[in-house]
């Protein structure tokens, strides 16, 4: 992937080039956006650059040995580092599906990578034995390219054990570069992130999705580009998402819960919940966040009067219609839930106790408005 394929983020590219004219390379970078602006396929971008033998002023050539083995994920002298599954397991267990995962979406999100190895019910991590991997690969001298490359997404994973990587990234073998790539900077251990120059990424602007799915997607109209960009928020990967899928299983998930919890039919509630509890941890933790989107639209709508949102056609017909009957501090209260909700998921807690508990407090919260 050459930076000419990567999505906006013109200012960054300009920087991230101007480091390597100047020669002021940082060792450690940590590249910080939100989901969806494609701070991994810039990660790439910029490996694919320093590795490639026949450098452009603004580009890689793409057609060098190293650029077709870096565009392969080949190269002896790139490492990738990701969250897995397993208290042992490592990301060269798993380098076959991360390779087809990262070549048919860069701008994958962890739930669709943990989905693609069937994660199921268990939390991804990155691992003690992956932190030893990292120090074994990063020890031996380059193979071909100029650099040795590490880049380790999604730091957030990292536990305790990421302090093992402290001494490499802080005084690496020469020619060694790391690239981290994060999403949550509040998750990400300080003792990493103090040993780490930091990247900021800015969400994606509507012209820039909208190029990007005219460009990618024959079919797309300049109409509908225009519509998925607005309801996508800046996330090039949901907007894939939106244009490929006509039903978002979690707004009507969402819809359906909120109709049984404001009834507070007891058996529906049950039935609900059960059916919640089978459909696998990440999946209740990408529910959950979808719930406070939801509720964060109707927000915008209560305080801003404005007539839009960035929710499809029935499920703005629906926050329209909540927002006549939900006031602030219910709102507040909902999300306040739903984010102990996600934490507990987080935590391994009991999906069933969790998701039942909510909706009786959902449904406690909108009692006043039943009795009206």
């Amino acid at each position: 992937m050459k930076f000419d394929q990567v999505l906006g983020q013109e200012t960054i590219k300009a920087q991230l080039l101007e480091t390597v004219r100047n020669q002021r390379l940082p060792h450690a970078q940590l590249f910080l956006g939100p989901k969806g602006s494609g701070k991994l396929a810039l990660a790439f971008a910029f490996a694919t650059y320093l590795l490639c033998e026949n450098k452009g002023t603004n580009d890689a050539c793409g057609q060098c040995p190293a650029c077709i083995k870096a565009d392969k994920l080949i190269h002896p002298d790139l490492h990738f580092s990701y969250p897995t599954v397993g208290s042992k397991a490592i990301s060269t267990h798993y380098i076959e599906p991360w390779r087809k995962a990262f070549s048919e979406n860069p701008y994958l999100n962890a739930n669709q990578w943990l989905d693609q190895i069937e994660a199921a019910n268990k939390q991804g991590n990155i691992t003690k034995e992956e932190c030893m991997d990292i120090i074994r690969k990063l020890s031996f001298k380059t193979f071909e390219g100029t650099h040795k490359i590490l880049i380790l997404w999604l730091p957030e994973y990292l536990t305790k054990e990421g302090n093992r990587l402290l001494k490499l990234i802080e005084e690496p073998p020469e020619d060694t570069v790391f690239i981290l790539v994060a999403e949550d900077q509040e998750k990400i251990l300080n003792t990493i992130l103090s040993r780490c120059q930091i990247v900021k990424i800015n969400q994606l602007s509507d012209e820039d999705i909208m190029l990007g799915l005219q460009t990618r997607f024959d079919e797309v109209s300049r109409e509908q580009a225009e519509q998925i960009a607005y309801l996508s928020n800046g996330d090039f990967n949901e907007a894939q998402i939106l244009l490929q899928d006509a039903v978002n299983d979690h707004a009507t998930r969402f819809l359906q819960w909120f109709r049984i919890a404001f009834k507070g039919e007891a058996s529906a509630m049950v039935d609900w919940v059960d059916g919640a509890a089978k459909i696998g941890r990440e999946k209740q933790k990408q529910f959950l966040t979808y719930a406070l989107h939801f509720l964060r639209e109707i927000l915008f709508l209560k305080t801003t009067g404005s007539p839009k949102a960035r929710l499809r056609p029935q499920e703005l017909a629906t926050a329209q219609k909540m927002k006549q009957v939900i006031n602030l501090d219910q709102l507040d209260q909902m999300m306040s839930l739903f984010n102990d909700c996600h934490y507990a998921v987080e935590r391994n807690g009991n999906p069933k106790v969790i998701f039942l508990h909510a909706s009786i407090k959902v449904f406690r919260i909108f009692k006043p408005l039943v009795r009206v």
